[in-house]
């Protein structure tokens, strides 16, 4: 039988077996699964049969309890169900899971283990979140690559069908569900042969059904529950040996030789590792080096981890075993070992293996590398006479001295070609990476591994694309370390990261920068220089921006470096790359684009195929010296944590550094953002005075606070350097005369969106232009010294009350990691300028916490009072809930401070400060001024005991702004049901609702707030149902304070909505249009805020407020801000986003009437609030 072959990563080969054997899939987003569940919808909606000869019924539901639910009630009903999630969302699915684990219901939950949030937030991978689910009476069976969650995937299905079973499948978050490797593709109707009919007929006749009703799930009394929970032991006793057996079906297969438990290693072994998952792979290459230096080792893979096989397991440890080592991927704090390793002890007990040393360890959380280095270091504690127990690998535990030590190996694989790529989020890097893999796994026929990682950046971070080639099967499921290739795709990285020593002897060298082979000298650092020199490199530089933009691809460089890789590297004929990338052209935009845009890319290849220029070292560079590195002024956090995570040697920093910083308890130093300087942008905007209008719309409307305008007196302006031109500031009432205006750019903040550009309203006569980095970067000093020095600030020209004024105000919000053009970030910046020194923030998790919150590049900030925004990620589900507790922790313990004073005031203690405390205590506008002046009596007062408690609790005297921050996911789906008990408690609590329509986050999901029409995942053949109106269901309340805005149509409504929500004294939801790189923008994330303009001019979006404080006045609470929508723009519009767009070309045949509905539904949404704002 032919095999089939196919590169694709373990999150695809796990859908592709789920499909096969599903009736009904109920799903949710979460990283790292989602892509399961968008694969199984995707597949759906071109419809693709599963096993059945339908496609899969794929149900999204508002949470992963809904799907939970659902996928409860379908099997009780008879359908097989299946469901993907991860994490957090696995935790909300554990109440069911109980259900249906313990009521034998045949499921398969497909887990891409992640990290579960303690002490820190983290999206990587552990087995923290299936190990808390190991008692809810799931079988458990774990994976170690793509293939094998292709074919067990498959063993699970067939297994729950057949044992009558609830079944977790069970692999690494981005190391396996992430990672690509060419696969065999297991065949339908191979799979189709294997499936017991005859148990799937009973499990049909067995379901609820009114046909032959029964009950289930009836309450019992402890009469009876613990004989019918024992007597499950039945149940759980077949199911090892009916995974064996189908594990024997696969074997047949395949060729494979799958077991319960696999040993690998030497026969007489007296060392052996055991250990389940990706870190398998790599502890079976250790096994095969260290036997080969003579030692006797080897590792006892585990596939079925529950029900957990004693006789099996047993049997796969070699009688000669005198020490094993358990490795566990997850912390159980306060136990005297991790899951596995209690389990791994307990079964020898009771074969009788007392003969044999157990220690237990931990490895690999959050995604940890795991490399062979540390698994000989396991080993080599084995061999002691005293093996260490409770160890640690891969870190440096100096706190508690867990850790072993370790020193790296690289081992040799003959044939293998080894690659490092260093990108740029969102240019195509690694994309085209993905691409080139399946090139060379499917034209060459070599085995392939492809593993991508990343920093906390969205869009505009850096990616690291570890690529490997080879004739044999690749097992290394580790970082790349010892490459032949590195290409460096960003100039600025070879400054801040080490692309070098990774490197070969005699290795290729690639960077891509606007610089000639003779500049080369005078651009890079020593180290690099040494490097490249000393180990004889094949150094080439390449211009590929410039080529790009040359033929009308703008910033598009993969198609160009791609070319040139497989130029340099010579892995494949160079006439096969070139036909199978564009091929791959062809099928990636034709649909999209049309042919325009296939032939640009097709001639992107040509060109990047001759582009690269061979640079001869000079003999000079073998010892270069290094640059005097440049004094920054940093504190000692920001020294010994930011910056070694800053220049990616976060892996190296010892636990006591944590401690010494009290990192521990997920605490950390705020404003770390203004020191990545990541210096990415090609351009850059260059103010002219002599044009602006001094609107400061630019400084508004600037995703990264990267553009303010400064205020200089005439003193200040002659000390200030000659680079700082200023012109006579204008339009500030009557301090015009009094300063002098800039614009002034931060260079290496910016991240050239070109937004300030698209909203400048003079931009046709160059108040700002769009100007090389290299001419700019000396600007940055200017902006470092005056721009973002607070003494500068002008308090008499700042005004909440306009838009232009507020400009001149801090923004507490600066320099975060989102995408570049973000419109999320604009909103947020606006918050904490109007409320930046008294700010509480709540951040559901979401693009909003990932680029609020993602250490070490923290962008919320503090004053030179040290006041700033409190902020907190709180989980998913919860963050209105979460925020209220702001609230009530603020108002309870505030009011005890209400009763001393009280008592100190008729004490005759600093009465009149505290009278008018008392009369102001909470009013937003008053608050922190006489919070002050009573402080200050205090201060000369008397020190009793009332006074000293004053005192210690001063941060608790100014009334504070409490936000709930976060997107529609959160807003619309899983936080609704909190966000609307809360909102009902007629309480001060604010809401900031960043709608974006899809899931950005976790890759663009389809929520309640996606509109008609529009093509997202989970909605892979347009979303068929409207908008959900989360404005109008909380109106109805009548005592919420409800306002929509979009900034990029009405910046001064949107300033008054948030200033009105917040001196609101009850509930408040601001909703805010957040165009976002998920819609697909034609015209690209620098129009943002123009596409906020245009939704609302055609009715799509549609400003108002809504304030209860009208009513008192018997006025209509409701006003509709955005005149009468011109509907005729609508079809344009939507035209104008590829998430409409694509609708039209993928599904012709439904597109017409989805876009008449989407028509209908904007034309009565506006019905609605018309009547609603003429209401009297």
């Amino acid at each position: 039988m032919k095999k089939k072959y196919t590169v694709m990563d373990g999150n695809t080969a796990a859908a592709h077996v789920a499909y096969a054997f599903t009736e009904v899939a109920a799903i949710y987003p979460i990283t790292p699964s989602s892509p399961m569940a968008e694969k199984v919808d995707e597949w759906a909606a071109k419809g693709r049969e599963n096993l059945f000869g339908s496609p899969v019924d794929v149900i999204q539901m508002q949470s992963e309890a809904g799907a939970a639910g659902t996928c409860h009630g379908s099997l009780q009903a008879g359908a097989l169900t299946t469901t993907f999630t991860s994490s957090q969302g696995l935790m909300l699915m554990i109440p069911a899971m109980y259900a249906m684990g313990g009521q034998f219901l045949p499921n398969v939950m497909h887990i891409a283990s992640r990290v579960v949030t303690s002490n820190h937030h983290s999206i990587f991978g552990d087995h923290t979140d299936f190990m808390t689910c190991r008692t809810t009476g799931y079988a458990m069976l774990m994976s170690s690559s793509p293939q094998e969650a292709m074919d067990l995937g498959a063993v699970a299905h067939l297994s729950a069908i057949s044992s009558k079973y609830a079944f977790m499948h069970c692999f690494d978050g981005f190391r396996t569900s992430h990672e690509m490797q060419r696969i065999e593709e297991l065949d339908y109707e191979d799979l189709r042969k294997l499936v017991d009919y005859e148990a799937l007929k009973q499990f049909r006749k067995a379901s609820l059904n009114p046909e032959h009703p029964t009950n289930r799930g009836n309450n019992v009394n402890p009469d009876i529950y613990f004989q019918c929970k024992e007597g499950a032991n039945i149940k759980s006793e077949v199911v090892p040996e009916k995974v064996q057996l189908y594990m024997d079906e696969m074997n047949k297969l395949t060729g494979k030789d799958y077991k319960l438990f696999n040993y690998y290693g030497a026969d007489d072994a007296e060392e052996v590792i055991v250990v389940m998952c990706s870190a398998s792979e790599t502890v079976k290459e250790t096994v095969k080096y260290l036997n080969s230096m003579g030692r006797k080792v080897g590792v006892v893979q585990i596939h079925l981890y529950r029900p957990f096989s004693v006789k099996h397991f047993a049997e796969a440890i070699p009688r000669t075993c005198k020490n094993i080592a358990v490795l566990d991927r997850s912390k159980e704090t306060g136990s005297v070992g991790e899951p596995v390793y209690l389990d791994v002890v307990t079964a020898l007990n009771q074969v009788g293996r007392s003969d044999i040393k157990v220690v237990g360890g931990r490895y690999g959380l959050s995604s940890k590398d795991t490399t062979p280095g540390q698994i000989v270091a396991v080993f080599d504690n084995l061999r002691e006479k005293t093996p260490k127990n409770n160890f640690t690998i891969g870190i440096l535990d100096d706190v508690t001295n867990t850790s072993l030590k370790y020193k790296e190996i690289e081992f040799a694989h003959k044939g293998r070609v080894s690659c490092k790529l260093w990108g740029l989020g969102g240019d195509g890097t690694v994309g085209a990476n993905k691409n080139a893999i399946s090139i060379i796994g499917l034209a060459a026929d070599k085995y392939v591994q492809a593993y991508f990682s990343y920093d906390t950046m969205k869009s505009g971070g850096l990616t690291q694309s570890h690529l490997r080639f080879g004739d044999e099967k690749i097992e290394s499921t580790y970082l790349v370390s010892s490459t032949d290739f590195v290409g460096v795709h960003e100039p600025t990285y070879i400054h801040k990261y080490d692309t070098t020593t990774d490197l070969k002897e005699k290795g290729i060298f690639l960077l891509n920068c606007p610089w000639s082979a003779e500049e080369l000298d005078a651009r890079l650092p020593g180290k690099v220089k040494r490097d490249l020199a000393n180990k004889e490199a094949q150094v080439y530089i390449i211009d590929a921006a410039k080529a790009a933009s040359d033929i009308g691809l703008g910033k598009r460089t993969n198609n160009i470096l791609q070319a040139a890789f497989f130029a340099l590297t010579k892995i494949i004929p160079m006439e096969v790359a070139i036909e199978e990338m564009k091929k791959n052209n062809y099928d990636s935009y034709f649909k999209k684009a049309g042919q325009k845009i296939v032939d640009l890319n097709d001639q992107a290849v040509d060109i990047g195929v001759h582009a690269a220029v061979k640079v001869e070292i000079p003999d000079s560079w073998k010892n270069a010296k290094d640059e005097e590195a440049s004094e920054i002024t940093a504190t000692d956090f920001v020294r010994e944590i930011v910056f070694p995570m800053d220049r990616q040697q976060g892996d190296k920093l010892p636990v006591s550094v944590f401690k010494k910083h009290g990192v521990l308890d997920g605490t950390w130093e705020n404003g770390t953002s203004a020191y990545a300087k990541r210096g990415v942008a090609k351009s850059v905007p260059k103010w002219n005075g002599e044009a602006c209008i001094q609107c400061n719309r630019c400084a508004a409307s600037c995703p990264h606070a990267a553009i303010r305008p400064v205020l200089l007196t005439e003193a200040e302006r002659k000390n200030a350097p000659e680079t700082f031109a200023m012109i006579p500031a204008k339009g500030l009432g009557g301090h015009s005369n009094a300063y002098f205006y800039r614009m002034q750019v931060s260079p290496y903040d910016c991240l050239g969106c070109e937004v300030c550009i698209s909203v400048c309203p003079v931009k046709e006569k160059g108040a700002l232009v769009m100007t090389s980095f290299e001419e700019m970067k000396q600007e940055q000093k200017n902006f470092d010294n005056i721009a973002m020095n607070d003494n500068y600030l002008k308090k008499d020209v700042i005004s909440d009350k306009n838009m232009k004024l507020l400009q001149f105000a801090k923004p507490y919000f600066q320099f975060s990691a989102a995408c570049a053009g973000c419109a999320e970030t604009t909103y947020i910046k606006l918050l904490s300028q109007l409320f930046g020194d008294r700010l509480y923030v709540g951040n559901a998790a979401g693009c909003s916490s990932a680029i609020s919150g993602g250490a070490p590049i923290l962008p919320y900030c503090r004053d030179n009072h040290g006041y700033g925004p409190a902020w907190e990620h709180s989980l998913f589900e919860d963050n209105a809930e979460f925020a209220y507790g702001f609230f009530h922790a603020q108002d309870v313990i505030r009011k005890e401070l209400l009763l001393r004073l009280t008592k100190m005031k008729d004490d005759g203690i600093a009465v009149q400060e505290i009278d008018d405390y008392l009369k102001n205590w909470n009013e937003s506008a008053k608050s922190r001024q006489v919070s002050d002046a009573l402080l200050a009596k205090l201060e000369g007062s008397e020190k009793t005991e009332d006074v000293i408690n004053i005192l210690e609790n001063r941060e608790y005297l100014a009334k504070k702004s409490v936000w709930a921050v976060g997107g529609d996911g959160w807003a619309y789906d899983i936080g609704f049901g909190g966000i609307d008990h809360v909102m009902a408690q007629n309480r001060d609590v604010n809401l900031m609702v960043l709608d974006t329509e899809v899931y950005s986050n976790t890759g663009g999901q389809s929520s309640k707030a996606t509109p008609i029409s529009a093509i997202a995942k989970f909605a892979a053949g347009g979303k068929q149902v409207a908008k959900k109106d989360l404005g109008a269901i909380l109106m109805n309340y009548g005592y919420v304070y409800v306002a929509q805005v979009a900034l990029g149509y009405d910046q001064n409504q949107t300033l008054k909505a948030l200033r009105e929500a917040e001196s609101y004294p009850g509930p408040s939801i601001v909703i805010c249009y957040c165009p976002c790189l998920e819609q697909h923008i034609k015209a690209g994330m620098g129009c943002t805020q123009e596409e906020m303009k245009k939704a609302v001019e055609c009715g799509y979006w549609h400003l108002y407020r809504y304030d209860p404080r009208l009513i008192e006045e018997n006025k209509n609470p409701f006003q509709l801000d955005s005149p009468a929508p011109d509907t005729g723009k609508l079809i344009d519009f939507l035209m104008g986003e590829n998430r409409f767009a694509s609708l039209k070309t993928n599904f012709p045949e439904r597109a017409d009437a989805l876009y008449e509905k989407e028509l209908e539904d904007v034309k009565a949404r506006y019905r609605r609030y018309q009547k609603m704002a003429d209401e009297r």
